[in-house]
């Protein structure tokens, strides 16, 4: 069937409900690879507890707080869920995460629009994460690309198509990097992310990764968002994430456990202050996995 613009714009999601702990913090920043470095300032500022300026929590933690889900395959939403894919992350940063405490998830469907048949859809989820008092923490957009659901305004006597986001911006042409950030990542680093969220057997189990065309296990996307996030904030804000405003980019390839991570990073000269671009590479096979990539620091 084709997709039903009015009932996913107007489907109501609960209100996801988790409780935040020093111990998850350190667990997603060790998933991620920062106890590479484990006696390092830097490293154990987000994975000890103990730590002289206090634990900090990495700010695209937020993405595996408050999601709704496999809900996409529930009998009502009526996609082609086999066919949806997590094409881009966006991230808003209005206050700092806590290490202990609720955190409350509110998720909808923001945006839904058709690029034709044969083209797909894009639907974009919004969830935005606040503490137990209501005070918002973050806005996120996850962007999915719906490759077998497009026309479905017409199919179903012209429905309405939302206006798609505005385009994330390529990284520069013509000139190197400013920075650049390379990481092997840790053999069991899907393993570890897990534990966190998204417990997809094609993270985990060879036989599934094979069966959908993958040569083994690939690793979540969120984690390797997660990995240039530390990059940027490690070379151009102190790896102060207070000072994280945003967080976007475009999935482009699957990156694999063991796998080198390049994370190539751009101060944007012709915009505002604080603006970085990036992408990043899977330096075994000269790949692009991220691009797109944009972050905005504020001045602290």
């Amino acid at each position: 069937m084709p997709i039903d613009y009015a009932h996913l714009k107007q489907r109501p999601f609960a209100p996801v409900r988790q409780t935040l702990s020093a111990d998850q913090c350190i667990l997603y920043a060790l998933a991620l690879g920062a106890g590479e470095d484990a006696v390092s300032e830097g490293a154990l500022a987000f994975t000890f507890e103990g730590h002289a300026g206090g634990l900090r929590v990495l700010p695209t933690q937020a993405v595996v707080l408050g999601h709704p889900g496999l809900w996409i395959r529930e009998p009502d939403v009526e996609l082609d869920w086999k066919n949806v894919l997590h094409g881009e992350q966006r991230l808003r940063v209005h206050r700092p995460l806590p290490v202990d405490g609720v955190v409350v998830g509110s998720n909808r469907v923001a945006r839904l629009s058709d690029k034709g048949a044969g083209k797909g859809a894009v639907m974009v989820m919004e969830r935005q994460l606040s503490d137990e008092h209501g005070t918002l923490l973050a806005t996120l957009e996850q962007v999915n690309f719906c490759r077998g659901d497009g026309g479905y305004a017409l199919a179903r006597g012209g429905q309405p198509s939302d206006e798609p986001l505005v385009a994330l911006t390529p990284t520069p042409e013509g000139r190197g990097p400013d920075a650049v950030f390379r990481q092997t990542i840790r053999p069991d680093a899907a393993l570890l992310y897990r534990l966190l969220a998204d417990k997809n057997p094609l993270h985990v189990d060879p036989a599934v990764a094979r069966s959908v065309g993958f040569e083994r296990p690939i690793l979540h996307g969120l984690a390797s968002y997660g990995m240039a996030c530390r990059a940027v904030l490690r070379h151009f804000a102190g790896d102060d994430p207070a000072r994280l405003v945003e967080f976007d980019t475009r999935f482009s390839a699957v990156v694999y456990p063991g796998d080198t991570l390049q994370v190539e990073m751009w101060h944007d000269e012709g915009a505002e202050p604080g603006r970085v671009r990036f992408r990043a590479l899977a330096v075994e096979r000269n790949q692009v996995v991220l691009s797109h990539g944009q972050a905005l620091l504020n001045g602290r």
